[in-house]
């Protein structure tokens, strides 16, 4: 086989899907975009729903990376919140289609082994942070809670922005409310300071 052949693909499959969704897209539109043969497909590829799982799971390893890029250097619990949410913002509008694929196609029908898989790459990437986060909690700097809130705090609200601007709702480019969705998840996550200026009191 053609090197690179595999990676062709699923470069087509992700051009396709994005396009034609994945219901309506088809073995035959993916082979002719990558201009590969009915044997190279399924040579690597048992059909459209393993491809497309397969797409998805190198999709999310490449948002992970870069999500974890982010917090790879020692850093607080304010310049940690504000670095993990300009990365998935970054990481979004740098890769609209990746984003749009990862985000807005549905992935019920794609089955248990991608179901598996995404939750074992899921689990990496909540222990990375953790492994940050973990210390910060103990020494009174964020908030105690569970990964998952704490997630919800960091991705959720810009989400909301990153949907609307991958579906064509809203043409502003969401990086530009980074500053406010920081502040807010600041307010969310990292324990209030003592006010010197209370004396003690309550």
């Amino acid at each position: 086989m053609v090197a690179g052949a595999r990676e062709d693909l699923l470069a087509a499959g992700l051009a396709v899907f994005d396009r034609d969704g994945f219901e309506g897209a088809t073995v035959a539109a993916i082979r002719t975009r990558a201009r590969a043969s009915n044997g190279s497909f399924f040579h690597f590829f048992g059909s459209k729903k393993e491809l497309a799982g397969t797409l998805f799971l190198e999709v999310l390893q490449r948002y992970h990376a870069a999500v974890l890029a982010a917090i790879a250097t020692p850093c607080g619990a304010r310049q940690g919140i504000d670095r993990l949410i300009r990365a998935h913002l970054d990481w979004v509008v740098n890769n609209r289609r990746e984003a749009r694929y990862l985000f807005e196609i549905s992935r019920s029908e794609w089955g248990d082994e991608v179901s598996d898989a995404q939750r074992a790459q899921n689990s990496r990437l909540g222990e990375a942070v953790e492994r940050w986060r973990a210390p910060l909690i103990a020494s009174g700097e964020l908030l105690p809670m569970t990964a998952t809130l704490f997630f919800s705090q960091i991705i959720g609200p810009a989400q909301i922005f990153c949907r609307a601007w991958l579906s064509g709702r809203d043409r502003t480019d969401p990086r530009l409310q980074s500053d406010t969705l920081i502040a807010c998840a600041i307010r969310a996550l990292v324990a209030p300071q003592p006010n010197p200026d209370a004396g003690g009191k309550p």
